[in-house]
């Protein structure tokens, strides 16, 4: 039986897993090339400026999926590239008056700390695109060879006419393409769609050595050849955010199919929605961007986490001050009934996410963890996921009460309960039992507490409230109850 991370045997079948094929337009059966194991791409920054929220959240979701495929036991390789040679690098170069690769570097150092502030495990392998420009010249020389490709000026372009399955992900024809994109101009081009695979060098721009001259790669075929590269063919997922569908992941399979001769480039197409700002898509050129920065300066990275998951990732998801407000309050219900539940439990309170799987028919509590997985296995569908939670955050807190008073079948319901409580958000990322662990904390709160409590006895209101005002700085939330305080920490 396949096995998660942490060694725990998987109860429910791993072929149960349905996903939404972008190129196919339905929801089908995950079938993995080598059963067991997950080989997964998704494209990654281009690293000429700050990531926005937009870009953000569907990194968050690519993670998120590795995430729950390795829950369910698979063995997975997530490959996400950097994109660090490209026009829009170069024009920043000239803005920022230093080298392309200055440029690339300090961009690609705030990526991972704006990634790593919002939960993203780094991909497996993170290949850059300089580091490949020998097997990208190699493919070009391939397509060349096929007559798929040719040379004009220096420059190679993809000749999309004769490759019969041109449009086949985004579901139009090459009249349709030409009469609703933006269309690369370029006089040495056969046809207005034909795209570049390899762009001759211009002055006091990076370039690297070929047979059609110095110039250097087209932005599809690098990540043509790193996917390829580093899972093979006919990997098993390949993803993206939903605007990347064409023309970069067409012009990827075009490359990839028509190099081998053969098809699927990758067995499944995942793409995630774009974020909206009011009636608009977020985007560079709009100019309507909310750096991913700037949203956790404002929030709690755990929740803007929160606000990016809640919903499908092939949501279209709207970014407001409204929206994350919602999700910090979501949030912190789930955070006051942890803090609570540790304060009930005591020396009881589990330490960390000791997964405790449930069979099929399992309905205790009623059947959680089964309700979750099923949702899961619906296309990652974390909006009935997280309703699952919160019903179990609910059932969990009816027991808090009695279990501070000593009743020893809540306390035990509560640990059990809170136990799967982290297995399920832990999923998702959520560390609750490392950011309520500081033990050290929990002996000072308990303290203060003790003491507030005997001045309220003793009607010295002036020292309770001046104690009430430290555990307010040291960032406690207190609500008094007929059972006594119960405290928390604010969102961490």
């Amino acid at each position: 039986m396949p096995r998660d991370r942490r060694g725990q045997a998987a109860s429910v079948t791993q072929m149960s897993i349905q996903l939404y094929d972008s190129l196919e337009r339905r929801t089908r059966l995950f079938e993995p090339r080598d059963p067991g194991r997950v080989a997964m791409y998704c494209c990654g920054p281009t690293v000429y400026n700050y990531i926005h929220i937009g870009n953000a959240r569907t990194f968050v979701w690519f993670d998120q999926i590795r995430r729950y495929f390795e829950y369910r036991g698979f063995d997975v390789v997530f490959v996400m590239n950097y994109t660090d040679v490209d026009d829009k690098i170069i024009d920043r170069a000239k803005i920022e008056k230093l080298k392309p690769e200055e440029v690339a570097q300090k961009y690609a150092m705030a990526f991972e700390k704006d990634m790593g502030a919002l939960g993203f495990r780094p991909a497996d392998k993170t290949p850059r695109a300089v580091e490949h420009i020998p097997a990208m010249v190699d493919a070009i020389q391939g397509l060349i060879d096929r007559g798929l490709a040719y040379v004009a000026d220096g420059n190679v372009w993809f000749a999309v006419e004769k490759f019969p399955d041109y449009g086949k992900l985004s579901g139009r024809t090459l009249d349709d393409m030409r009469a609703g994109e933006r269309i690369e101009p370029h006089p040495s081009k056969a046809h207005p769609l034909d795209f570049g695979l390899w762009k001759a060098a211009k002055e006091d721009e990076p370039s690297w050595e070929s047979p059609w001259g110095p110039g250097r790669p087209g932005w599809h075929i690098e990540c043509s050849v790193m996917s390829e590269q580093y899972l093979g063919q006919a990997f098993d997922l390949h993803g993206g955010g939903s605007d990347l569908i064409f023309p970069h992941h067409e012009n990827e399979i075009a490359q990839a199919e028509g190099l081998t001769g053969s098809a699927p480039f990758a067995r499944h197409w995942l793409h995630a929605g774009m974020v909206q700002m009011e009636s608009e898509k977020m985007s560079k050129s709009l100019g309507n961007v909310v750096l991913a920065s700037e949203v956790v300066e404002r929030y709690p990275a755990e929740v803007v986490r929160y606000w990016m998951l809640q919903s499908s990732y092939r949501n279209q998801s709207v970014f407001s001050g409204e929206t994350l407000d919602d999700a910090k309050a979501s949030y912190e219900r789930w955070w006051t009934f942890f803090t609570a539940a540790l304060h009930a439990l005591g020396d009881r309170a589990p330490s960390g996410p000791q997964v405790r799987r449930e069979s099929e028919d399992d309905e205790t509590w009623p059947g959680y963890v089964r309700r979750f997985v099923e949702a899961m296995d619906d296309d990652f569908n974390s909006a009935e996921a997280f309703a699952v939670i919160h019903d179990l955050v609910r059932e969990a807190n009816k027991r808090i009460e009695d279990a501070q008073r000593g009743d020893e079948q809540a306390r035990a319901d509560l640990a059990e309960l809170t136990t799967v409580f982290l297995e399920l958000t832990g999923v998702f990322g959520f560390d609750f039992a490392r950011a309520g662990a500081d033990e050290e904390l929990t002996r000072r709160v308990e303290d203060l507490l003790q003491q507030r409590e005997r001045a309220r006895e003793q009607r010295d209101f002036t020292t309770a409230d001046e104690i009430r005002d430290t555990l307010t700085e040291m960032g406690v939330v207190i609500d008094d109850t007929p059972s006594g305080p119960r405290w928390h920490l604010g969102s961490p």
